[in-house]
């Protein structure tokens, strides 16, 4: 036997919400409207002649979730209970109570309700639609265990689940079941529905690299017609939020392409594309992303994610006062923004802009949080702004109430480490209240390349091959600190234990976009279609820079060029054949953007500082960590990097 869920307050339902048909439609027409408080006030002050129609009911007890008016739901299960609407009379009105108590948190009332439910008398669509509206209501409030009990009891009541409840029960699963309820999917044949296979690919997604892989699967299951723009959304966001940008980019070609069916992107598919142009330094797809989102989002400064999206792209890829043009349009600008501007100052050795920025973020009443910290400390370490680096990091905790993390660290020993306080560095290592990770004695032995410092490369190389064994640029770079000081049978040394483990040095790349097109250079590389003149200006440019005589004041070298390229063509790095093919094919004056993954050598630093004063022209340079702008034979790092 049912209990009367009846409240002093059911009373005035039941005399009050009287209307005829015309008030019932209306008052579902405001629900779906999300029009709540006119829905209620229309049911409770409708014509008084018939009595409650049900079709209001479940509209009614809706709109009171949606307020947070949980009394009003148990008025309006009493008033459907004495009009004998339960307890399985009406799947609507029975889903939309379960859903409303779901929804608000009781859910002891929504399993009591679905308890006594007859099993063997309710419809089977009545009963789906009850476990979906419990299982709906334990996955918004992050219950999983619930979640899968509700449905393991559903699957005992013989009652078929449906999409509605997959889309509540794979977000709830754990990565390790995700694959268990795509094969139940599949094997209702679900897994093939649009919304079925969104969620699927959204989930996959949260799963590192591996799950943006068992994403793209998903997505290229889908036949191309049911692909909407939810569906590119999630798996181009699953590549580019899991630092898989060229996949990303790759997907967004497609979309743009006849792949794309005529999805056109909107606002969530553009932050995606701008975050993987940042990361590659993608300049020329960001700028076309740029002009679509001009043309065809007229208001997208009210937009902060998206605004926030083309302030990293333009300051990580070397257009910082547009950056800044960005930020300052913006009518609301979130931590993020402030955050963005502040590591694209910093990455460009602005340390001082970047340490201005944020004393006015905080007298704006902002409050700092951790990444923004990192950017600042980095932006000062790359400066050379050893106080104000230390002033810093010395008040995260009483200033701000952040305590320091790994990254903090990390930069701490950075900025300690390039500013030659090596002893300082080893001593705030051994006081951290935490262990220190590879980043952190990497950046110790990145010091100690800059200073070269082998005995204290050492020490950190032997916590990083406990730490990050596989890590083969540390190897390398323990290598250069050898090769400086002169200590060529550890270089063997430290090579033999690289091919003992299989490891290899990542190879250099640099790449510069000319005409829509990007032309990536590799170290010694020429399979570029133009690299017999490249490799001719570059041998030109470096018995320029060196001085030999028979160099004429316009740049051009005496002699005839076979015999310069009869030189040999090895030993080249990558950013000076892409500074070569700038030179080659842009106008005088422009300036030559390169993107490379590396850290520029300490070779190709001086040979761009001299090159950019002898061809009077501008480079900007993008590396592992920071920008080199090189121009009139200075770089803007002063040499501090």
């Amino acid at each position: 036997m049912a209990t009367d869920p009846s409240t002093p307050a059911a009373a005035a339902f039941a005399g009050e919400a009287n209307f005829t048909e015309p008030w019932s439609a209306r008052v579902r027409t405001l629900t779906r409207l999300g029009r709540h408080r006119e829905a209620l006030a229309l049911l409770r002050h409708g014509d008084p002649s018939p009595p409650p129609h049900a079709l209001a009911l479940p509209s009614a007890a809706i709109s009171c979730a949606a307020l947070s008016l949980s009394s009003g739901v148990s008025q309006i299960h009493a008033l459907a209970f004495k009009r004998g609407l339960l307890p399985a009379a009406d799947a609507y009105l029975l889903s939309a109570l379960l859903t409303s108590y779901s929804r608000l948190g009781r859910l002891p009332l929504a399993h009591k309700l679905l308890d006594e439910m007859p099993l063997e008398s309710t419809p089977h669509t009545t009963l789906r639609t009850a476990f979906n509206s419990v299982i709906s209501g334990c996955a918004l409030h992050a219950l999983p265990a619930a979640c899968f009990a509700v449905f393991r009891r559903m699957r005992a009541a013989s009652v078929r689940f449906d999409s509605v409840t997959l889309l509540a029960l794979v977000p709830a699963a754990p990565p390790s079941a995700v694959p268990q309820f795509h094969a139940l999917a599949a094997k209702a044949g679900l897994a093939a529905e649009t919304s079925v296979a969104n969620c699927l690919v959204s989930t996959y997604a949260r799963g590192g690299a591996a799950g943006a892989a068992l994403a793209r699967r998903v997505f290229d299951e889908m036949p191309p017609a049911s692909r909407d723009l939810v569906s590119w959304n999630a798996v181009l966001s699953a590549h580019a939020q899991n630092g898989l940008a060229i996949d990303a980019l790759e997907l967004y070609r497609r979309m743009r392409g006849p792949d794309g069916s005529g999805v056109e992107p909107d606002a969530v598919t553009l932050v995606g594309v701008l975050s993987s142009c940042a990361h590659l330094g993608a300049r020329g797809v960001g700028f076309d992303v740029e002009r679509y989102v001009r043309e065809r989002l007229p208001g997208f400064r009210t937009n902060v994610q998206l605004c926030n999206a083309l302030i990293n792209f333009h300051a990580r890829c070397g257009s910082l006062p547009r950056a800044q043009e960005l930020f300052d349009e913006m009518p609301r600008r979130t931590i993020v923004s402030w955050t963005a501007l502040i590591t694209g100052y910093g990455m460009h050795g602005h340390g001082d802009v970047a340490v201005s920025l944020f004393e006015k973020m905080v007298s704006e009443g902002i409050c700092p949080d951790n990444v923004i910290m990192v950017g600042l400390l980095s932006a000062c370490s790359h400066a050379g702004m050893y106080d104000e680096g230390r002033k810093y990091f010395s008040t995260m905790e009483s200033a701000y109430k952040l305590r320091p993390t790994l990254e903090h660290y990390t930069c701490m020993v950075d900025l300690l480490g390039r500013a030659g306080r090596l002893e300082e560095a080893r001593e705030l290592i051994s006081s951290m209240p935490m262990t220190a990770d590879g980043a952190v004695w990497g950046a110790l032995l990145g010091a100690c390349k800059i200073h070269k410092n082998a005995e204290v490369g050492e020490e950190a190389f032997k916590h990083i091959v406990e730490l990050e064994p596989n890590n083969a640029g540390y190897y390398v770079l323990m290598s250069n600190i050898y090769t400086d000081t002169g200590q060529l049978d550890c270089v063997a040394r430290v090579r033999a234990m690289m091919r003992d483990r299989g490891l290899k040095k990542e190879p250099g790349c640099s790449y510069v976009e000319h005409k829509g097109r990007v032309h990536l250079f590799m170290a010694d590389d020429h399979s570029h279609p133009q690299a017999k003149r490249i490799y001719e200006l570059v041998i030109r440019l470096e018995q320029m820079v060196k001085g030999k005589p028979g160099v004429r004041e316009n740049g051009a070298a005496e002699g005839h060029v076979e015999k310069a390229a009869a030189q040999p063509v090895v030993g080249f790095h990558s950013e000076k054949l892409a500074v070569a093919f700038g030179l080659l094919n842009t106008e005088a004056g422009s300036e030559i953007v390169v993107i490379k993954n590396l850290r520029v050598c300490g070779d190709c630093h001086l040979f761009l500082k001299a090159v950019s004063g002898i061809a009077n022209r501008a480079f900007l340079v993008r590396d592992a960590s920071r920008f080199h702008r090189f121009e009139g034979g200075v770089c803007s790092c002063k040499d501090y990097w």
